[in-house]
C-alpha cells in the first residue's frame, strides 16, 4: 500500500528507506508530481528554450594515424571551452551499449526488495549502493532519479559483489572502456607537459566506479528536475545515454563559443559515448579545462537510462594544479587538498552548480 504522498515524512520513509524509489511512487499511478519534487522555479528547465550542441563527434580512431595531432587538439579544445565532447570509434563495443540499456531497465524493472537490499544502510557490499535523487538528507526538492552504484577494486570482487543482474556487462564496459581512458588522458595531459605512463596513472584514475541511472517518466516534467545542476568531482565522466535524450551542459561565460552563459542539450548520437571533464582535470590545469556543469531533464513519454563510469584519483591522493602550468599562469588558482576530503565535502552538500569547487580554491584554505 503506497503511503500519501502528500504526507512528506511518509513520502520518505517510501522512496529512500524502504527502497521503492522514484519508481514506487510512479508505479503506484499517481497523476501528479507530489510536492517534494516540484524544484524552485529557477531550477525548472523549459526544453522549448534550449539549443541543441551541434559539435560533432571526435572519431577516436584517427589518434592512430596521420590526423593524430588534429584529433588532439579537437579533445583539448573541447576540454578547454564546453568541458563536453562526444566520441565514436572509442573501442568499446556497439552491442554491449545496447545490452548495457536493456540490463539497465532490467535491474530498475526487479522488485523493490530486491534492489533494497543494496541500500547504503544495508548493503552487503560496501562496493554496491542502491539509492535515489542525490543527497536526499539535504535536498530542498528531490531529483527524480534512482540509481545503481558500483564501485570497482579488482574484477574478483565485482563478479563476487556487484548485483548479479548487471554485473557481467558493467564489468565489460569498464575493461574495455579503459583504452580510450587511457588515449584521452594522453592526449590531455600531454597538452600540460605531462606524461602518462604505468607508473603514475593510478593518481589519475586510481579509483573507477559504474552507475547504471533510471529516470521514470513523469507526470509533470517541466516542474522536477533528473539530475539537479553539478558538475563531476572527478577525472573524466564516461557517459553512455539512451536515445531519449535529456542531458544539458552550461556553456561557461568565458568560452570562446556561442550561446555563452547558456544551457545546450547534448543530443544522443548513436554508438556514440559522451565525455565530461571533472573537478579534478579543472584543479589539475589550474582552471584551464573546464568541469562541465550539466543537468537532465525528466521526460513523460519514456523512462531514461543512462550508464557513467566515473574515473577519479584514489581517495589518499593529494591534488594541486600542475607545477609547470602555474609558471606558466603566475598563479596557482587552486591550493594543494588531499582527494578524500574534497569527496566528502562533495557528497555532504545538494547539487549547487559548481560550487564544490569552491573548496580547492586557492583563497578557501
Amino acid at each position: 500500500m503506497a503511503p500519501s504522498f502528500d504526507n512528506e515524512t511518509s513520502l520518505f520513509n517510501f522512496v529512500v528507506r524502504d527502497g521503492y524509489g522514484v519508481k514506487g511512487i510512479v508505479d503506484s499511478g499517481i497523476s501528479k508530481v507530489p510536492r517534494a519534487y516540484i524544484q524552485p522555479p529557477a531550477e525548472q528547465i523549459n526544453k522549448n528554450n534550449a539549443t541543441k550542441c551541434e559539435i560533432p563527434p571526435i572519431d577516436l580512431s584517427k589518434l592512430d594515424g596521420p590526423e593524430h595531432d588534429q584529433v588532439v587538439n579537437q579533445i583539448v579544445r573541447a576540454a578547454e571551452t564546453l568541458g563536453f565532447f562526444q566520441v565514436v570509434n572509442h573501442g568499446v563495443p556497439l552491442e554491449l551499449l545496447e545490452s548495457l540499456k536493456q540490463t539497465a531497465h532490467n535491474f530498475f524493472s526487479l522488485p523493490a526488495e530486491r534492489k533494497a537490499v543494496y541500500r547504503k544502510e544495508v548493503s552487503p557490499s560496501p562496493l554496491v549502493k542502491y539509492g535515489t535523487s542525490f543527497v536526499p538528507e539535504k535536498e530542498r526538492a528531490l531529483e527524480w532519479k534512482d540509481y545503481i552504484s558500483m564501485a570497482y577494486t579488482n574484477d574478483d570482487e565485482a563478479l563476487q559483489q556487484w548485483p548479479v543482474e548487471c554485473r557481467d556487462d558493467a564489468l565489460q564496459y569498464l575493461k574495455t572502456s579503459h583504452q580510450m581512458v587511457t588515449k584521452l588522458l594522453e592526449a590531455l595531459l600531454g597538452n600540460l607537459g605531462v606524461e602518462l605512463d604505468d607508473s603514475n596513472i593510478d593518481e589519475f584514475i586510481g579509483k573507477k566506479m559504474v552507475n547504471m541511472n533510471f529516470y521514470p517518466t513523469c507526470p509533470n516534467p517541466e516542474l522536477t528536475i533528473g539530475v539537479g545542476r553539478h558538475s563531476d568531482m572527478g577525472t573524466l565522466t564516461i557517459l553512455l545515454q539512451d536515445g531519449i535524450g535529456g542531458l544539458y551542459v552550461k556553456v561557461p561565460e568565458e568560452a570562446d563559443m556561442e550561446n555563452k552563459g547558456e544551457w545546450v542539450e547534448i543530443p544522443p548520437i548513436p554508438g556514440a559515448l559522451v565525455i565530461n571533464v571533472g573537478d579534478m582535470l579543472q584543479v589539475w590545469s589550474n582552471g584551464r579545462y573546464k568541469s562541465a556543469e550539466h543537468r537532465v531533464r525528466t521526460t513523460s513519454t519514456k523512462s531514461r537510462v543512462s550508464i557513467p563510469i566515473f574515473v577519479s584519483p584514489q581517495a589518499t591522493q593529494k591534488i594541486a594544479p600542475f607545477p609547470q602550468v602555474v609558471e606558466k599562469d603566475g598563479v596557482a588558482r587552486y591550493r594543494e587538498f588531499v582527494f578524500a576530503d574534497y569527496m566528502n565535502s562533495f557528497f555532504g552538500n545538494a547539487h549547487d552548480g559548481k560550487k564544490s569547487l569552491e573548496f580547492a580554491e586557492a583563497n578557501a584554505a
